[in-house]
């Protein structure tokens, strides 16, 4: 099973000269990039841990980039993602978010039924490895 989760998640990863250029097109467009992971990918974990503080006044890849090796270097086996966050409105809002990494082995789901009273149905999804 692969996670898919933000832009690009149902194309194959994205090589390094591929993330240099969204990040490019983001910081072109005046947005921040905050690099974030996690152990857990489950559709409704929404809050992955912040690596660092989002990167606010940086207006060069290579320093995303630098960021984003330190945490795969700490983070080897968790997904990574980038977030672009505008500003413009004096509010923060996620305009791009993607998987920059994966572990070698993704978890899966298994959804589990529950029925309870009368017709009525309970739902479940648990990570399966």
């Amino acid at each position: 099973m692969r996670v898919t989760q933000g832009c690009f998640s149902f194309l194959p990863d994205l090589t390094d000269e591929q993330i240099v250029a969204q990040v490019e097109y983001c910081l072109n467009n005046g947005w921040a990039i905050g690099v974030e992971h996690t152990d857990d990918p489950h559709p409704r974990n929404t809050y992955w841990e912040m690596w660092g503080n989002p990167m606010f006044d940086l207006r060069d890849a290579a320093g995303v980039m630098m960021e984003l090796e330190a945490c795969r270097k700490a983070n080897p086996d968790s997904y990574i993602r980038l977030n672009a966050f505008d500003s413009t409105r004096g509010f923060e809002t996620v305009r791009m978010s993607f998987i920059v990494n994966r572990p070698k082995v993704e978890p899966t789901f298994a959804m589990t039924r529950t029925d309870v009273a009368g017709r009525t149905m309970h739902y479940a999804l648990r990570a399966r490895t």
